[in-house]
């Protein structure tokens, strides 16, 4: 049987979601704990990679195992979880059914404060300055014009196309609290984050509105803006087609 797991995760203990030799992971401690509980060696494949330091309010992940399982599951593995990750759901799914590759769109969120919150330290980014909303929705909205977003990909990386469908983007401002949507058929390493440091410059008047395109076209990542913190980003949702399930 194939199922995926829906997750969430505080990501501030993890170097990300991708097993790794050297650092502890999400993928590790949620591989670890199914094995335990299952009995089996369990690997577990997400439905992407996430930096560190990132949060997931959701995220799936699809394994197979021997064992037929029910909702109490769940429960029985929440138990076994550290209190930062969570099982939301478990659902049997069609055994060719990917929790990456069958993805039709990914979205994400990237907090802001202009006030310092001690709240909020580890969950947004802290930015004492004054940030024109409106000049950064602006700029946002060019985004929905372009597919190739190489300027915004980490260099060093292993995809064969630089292209993405950008479906949404646009700044919410609650109080002090700035929360930037995004929406895309899937995304590059480090993208959002380059994203939102480039709309933060427009936001302090270090870039002009129409400075976008220049950076989109230039498939230059030094022209873009630097990255903002990891800890002020969340992968919010991610859709599947109804076709993988049983």
């Amino acid at each position: 049987m194939r199922y995926f797991l829906e997750l969430e995760f505080f990501g501030k203990a993890y170097h990300g979601w991708q097993r790794q030799p050297t650092a502890i992971t999400v993928q590790e401690v949620i591989e670890n704990s199914l094995s335990t509980l299952l009995q089996e060696n369990i690997e577990v494949l997400g439905a992407g990679r996430t930096d560190a330091g990132v949060h997931a309010k959701q995220i799936f992940a699809h394994f197979d195992t021997e064992t037929i399982l029910g909702q109490e599951f769940i429960f029985r593995i929440n138990s076994l979880l550290p209190n930062d990750i969570a099982v939301r759901d478990l659902v049997a799914v069609r055994p060719d059914a990917h929790a990456r590759f069958d993805a039709v769109a990914r979205s994400y969120e990237y907090h802001v404060t202009t006030k310092k919150n001690v709240f909020e330290r580890e969950t947004a980014y802290f930015l004492q300055k004054e940030l024109n909303v409106e000049n950064m929705n602006a700029a946002a909205q060019i985004l929905l014009e372009y597919t190739n977003f190489k300027c915004f990909s980490r260099s060093r990386t292993d995809v064969f196309t630089y292209n993405c469908t950008i479906t949404r983007a646009e700044w919410e401002q609650r109080d002090n609290l700035l929360i930037f949507h995004i929406t895309a058929d899937r995304f590059l390493r480090n993208m959002v984050r380059a994203i939102v440091g480039t709309l933060v410059e427009i936001g302090l008047a270090k870039r002009e509105i129409e400075d976008m395109h220049q950076v989109i076209k230039s498939e230059n990542r030094s022209k873009a803006g630097a990255s903002v913190p990891a800890h002020g980003l969340y992968l919010t949702r991610i859709v599947y087609p109804e076709s993988i399930l049983i």
